[in-house]
């Protein structure tokens, strides 16, 4: 069963959908040359600051990923 949530709930994940619409930057790269360079000038663009910020939440992410696989693996053990 899905849950669901309350009207006011839903509009405000609307809205942080929306706005991280926003912020997503991309970029096609016609080689791995061209991704390189694209990637060093775009974080060389951003702030000590948002780059140390972009580096928690990967480690965040990284986090909750580890925990997500080894709680299925203790589900799922013989």
């Amino acid at each position: 069963m899905k849950d669901t949530l309350d009207p006011e709930k839903e509009e405000a994940r609307r809205q942080r959908a929306k706005e991280r619409r926003g912020r997503i930057v991309t970029h096609r790269a016609s080689n791995f040359d061209d991704a390189e360079q694209w990637d060093l000038e775009y974080w060389q663009s951003k702030t000590s600051q948002e780059r140390l910020s972009a580096l928690v939440d990967i480690r965040n992410d990284i986090e909750k990923v580890e925990r997500a696989r080894h709680a299925h693996e203790r589900q799922h053990r013989s």
